[in-house]
């Protein structure tokens, strides 16, 4: 604190006439005199420690005494100081940057996840090193130009390859580690940057960093090298695919406010900031084949969007009523949308991409859905496709395994949407139409004849009559475009039936994919 001392000055003339004025400068005095000894009485304890030698102006108290309330050894005072600073709009530029050089990883993650932050708090990312001849997915060899000897591959094609192959060795903890140790944090900035135009490419990258926020002793590295920073704005984003990304970033980061883990593939849409708002119940929303979890569950796509080429933009896409309006309308509901790869042929199948059958990926994805906290409330499936097989064959597997009881004891409802129980005609058509002219394992597992998946159907049924599950059935009556070229029915009335629950068709051709 500064000390300020105040001299009576006594005028040396006897006669001088004390009047109004004189009165009035004696008791701004007294004033002064008093608001100053009290701010230091208060001021005291809150800079014992650490700020016991800061020189701080009045108009900045409150800066400082948010900064030191938000390192207190209590949580619930902790949270208060992030919410009080998210919602401060009246600071000058420089009190913000006060709070974003002083404040600890955790204020900085808190601030990110709190909506109405100004992103005044977040310091723009320590410059980047510079970068060996080389290229950048190889930590400073000669990978690059090496691969693009071999042929007239586009380099972006060549790091778009080499990308997708990072994005899976992180989903492996000791991987991460080499990550961080070879500087890929840096390097996967810099490309994040180089590629503002290439929302694919962002995208993978924050898949990467989502991945390596799985563990904590990363976190610190991830603070350290800006990403927190990044992630801030890209929340703001309009985007839900790059808003929906930053904040399982966060989430994964904020060990204060979030005990579940989200892995790759497991998205919150909402709510995606930290919130007061008690959660009451989940709601699960799985894709189907070719689908995905932020372009399956929209209110439309246009028509021209869906025969012409397709286009990299998620503009094209219209909203995704899950996140938009079933989140206005039930706000205490935890929304989260699943993603997962799936391919109509092995016809242009990349190595190393392995195929996964129904059973393989149902364990991948319970397990996933497990460790973001599924289970520990009611929750309520919704499926579409291939993704209602999913559905099934993982509760199924719940029931199985005693640790994922919670799984089965808390669901509510399912919902499942053009989900072809007995069997689809689409592996049917592999001889005469080319993109299926070596359908892929999830194709041949649709098939009517499979007897997995007849076996599926009559353990989920008795499963599901024991237990008594709430069941809509959603059935498409006109054919869906695949592609830009085929038009097909895919799933039939009388497969989309489960054998339970009502049957509700649905007649309005949405144009969207399977």
């Amino acid at each position: 604190m500064k000390s300020y001392i105040y001299v009576h000055t006594v005028s040396l003339d006897k006669g001088e006439n004390h009047g109004i004025a004189w009165q009035a400068r004696k008791e701004l005095h007294k004033a002064a005199r008093k608001v100053l000894a009290t701010s230091a009485k208060i001021l005291r304890n809150p800079f014992a420690d650490p700020f016991s030698t800061v020189d701080i102006e009045d108009h900045e108290c409150a800066v400082w005494l948010l900064l030191r309330k938000s390192k207190s050894d209590d949580k619930t005072t902790r949270l208060e100081a992030v919410r009080e600073m998210s919602e401060t709009h009246h600071w000058h530029d420089y009190q913000y940057r006060i709070i974003a050089q002083a404040c600890d990883p955790k204020t900085l993650i808190g601030l990110a996840r709190s909506k109405e932050s100004d992103l005044r708090f977040f310091l723009l990312p320590p410059p980047l090193p510079s970068l060996k001849v080389g290229g950048l997915w190889c930590f400073g060899g000669n990978g690059l130009p090496y691969a693009e000897s071999f042929g007239e591959v586009p380099s972006a094609t060549v790091e778009m390859f080499c990308l997708e192959a990072i994005v899976k060795h992180s989903e492996i903890s000791t991987h991460c580690d080499k990550i961080e140790a070879n500087g890929g944090l840096q390097l996967l900035q810099r490309l994040y940057q180089l590629h503002k135009d290439c929302p694919k490419v962002q995208r993978n990258i924050m898949r990467v960093i989502g991945n390596m926020a799985l563990n904590e002793h990363l976190h610190s590295s991830i603070v350290r090298s800006g990403w927190v920073s990044i992630m801030a704005e890209a929340m703001k984003s309009p985007h839900i695919m790059e808003s929906s990304h930053a904040a399982r970033i966060l989430a994964n980061l904020d060990r204060e406010t979030v005990q579940e883990k989200y892995q790759d593939g497991v998205y919150v849409l909402h709510p995606q900031y930290r919130t007061s708002q008690p959660i009451k119940a989940d709601v699960l929303f799985i894709h189907g084949l070719m689908g995905a979890a932020f372009k399956t569950w929209r209110q439309q796509d246009s028509e021209q969007a869906v025969i012409e080429k397709p286009m990299e933009d998620e503009d094209r896409y219209t909203t995704c009523w899950p996140k938009t309006w079933l989140a206005k309308d039930c706000p205490a509901l935890r929304i989260i949308s699943v993603e997962y790869d799936t391919s109509l042929s092995d016809w242009r199948a990349r190595c190393p991409m392995e195929r996964k059958s129904i059973a393989f990926r149902s364990n991948e994805l319970l397990r996933k859905l497990r460790a973001a906290g599924v289970g520990d409330r009611p929750v309520v499936w919704i499926s579409h496709s291939m993704g209602g097989l999913l559905v099934k064959k993982m509760l199924l597997e719940a029931s199985a395994k005693p640790e994922m009881s919670t799984v089965i004891n808390n669901t509510r409802g399912i919902i499942f949407y053009s989900v072809p129980h007995h069997g689809s005609r689409l592996a049917e058509y592999s001889v005469n139409i080319r993109y299926l002219l070596f359908p892929s394992l999830e194709v041949k597992e649709l098939s009517k004849d499979s007897p997995a998946l007849k076996t599926l159907q009559d353990d989920f049924l008795e499963f599901a009559k024991d237990k008594n599950f709430q069941v809509l059935n959603f059935v498409e009556t006109l054919p869906t475009y695949i592609g830009s070229m085929i038009k097909l029915h895919v799933v039939p009335v009388e497969s989309a039936d489960l054998g339970i629950g009502d049957l509700i068709p649905v007649d309005v051709n949405h144009l969207k994919h399977l």
